[in-house]
């Protein structure tokens, strides 16, 4: 089923990089926009509304939240464009490329990005690889500070962070223990070089040898940042939640804003929700209403 297929790969992404995996990257995520919920069965996350819009600014002064988000300083910060970035799953071992009929055909020269992944048998895995990409973020020390008292974020997520990128291949494993390889090329025909010389043109792309039903790649010819394959998203921590023994923690952004968990319990191979964990906090939650009594 895709939609659990998705909830997979976004679980998996985030237990070990505790941010938010795109399953749909084309579709465009925008710093700043606060969600109403999170698609418990596919984990897609559902705008509604931006920080950045005047009715937003206009209600921050009602409410006597004095910040002007229009100032360059409150705009959100272009990062750097780093090196591809990879994210996998814990039981995935990267690894080089072994030579192989159809590798071998590959212009190993050419290619920008190469590697090896192998997945364990009867488990899940989760492949993520972004190609130079660049965080957009919302600047830290007052931003999220302030906006944290705005009542139209009362039970909403915000998105606090994204990588957009050229390029991305984003691999959902089928528990068969497959070894599957990854290149980005110059050059993806394996059978017909390109003619550089006589007026070709060779065009990148991403070259794997996966054959699988979970697997998405992309590659804008044009080198543009239209991908978000990843983004950080936030939930605003209510005030009861951040005393410690009756004694008010000192407020910062990072007790005012935490990062958002699963809207699901631990998924297991099948992509289901674990019957015995529900079963479990089911179990747990009687025992404490007992105590209470």
């Amino acid at each position: 089923m895709p939609d659990s297929a998705s909830r997979k790969f976004i679980d998996l992404i985030f237990q070990t990089s505790s941010k938010w995996a795109n399953w749909d990257p084309p579709i465009p995520i925008k710093v700043s926009l606060p969600s109403g919920r999170l698609m418990g069965q596919t984990g897609v996350f559902i705008a509604d509304g931006n920080i950045y819009d005047e009715a937003f600014q206009e209600s921050l002064k009602q409410q006597g939240l004095m910040i002007d988000l229009s100032h360059p300083s409150c705009q959100p910060i272009m990062g750097a464009v780093e090196e591809d970035m990879i994210m996998s799953s814990m039981d995935v071992e990267k690894s080089e490329i072994s030579i192989t009929p159809n590798v071998s055909a590959l212009d190993l020269a050419s290619t920008s990005f190469k590697a090896e992944f192998q997945f364990q048998e009867g488990k899940r895995g989760a492949v993520l690889v972004m190609h130079k990409p660049q965080q957009e973020y919302i600047p830290q020390g007052r931003v999220l500070s302030i906006i944290h008292e705005a009542h139209q974020l009362k039970d909403k997520y915000i998105v606090s962070s994204i990588f957009t990128c050229p390029g991305y291949y984003l691999y959902l494993s089928n528990r068969s223990a497959e070894r599957v390889t990854l290149a980005l090329t110059a050059n993806t025909s394996l059978t017909t070089p390109i003619d550089v010389s006589a007026g070709g043109e060779a065009s990148i792309d991403w070259w794997t040898d996966a054959q699988a039903a979970f697997l998405r790649k992309a590659f804008d010819k044009a080198g543009q940042y239209r991908y978000t394959p990843l983004f950080d998203l936030k939930r605003r921590q209510h005030w009861f939640k951040r005393t410690f023994r009756g004694a008010e923690v000192q407020s910062t952004e990072d007790n005012l804003w935490i990062k958002c968990p699963q809207p699901w319990d631990p998924l297991d191979e099948d992509r289901k929700e674990d019957i015995v964990y529900d079963e479990v906090r089911q179990g747990l939650l009687v025992l404490r209403i007992n105590l209470d009594l």
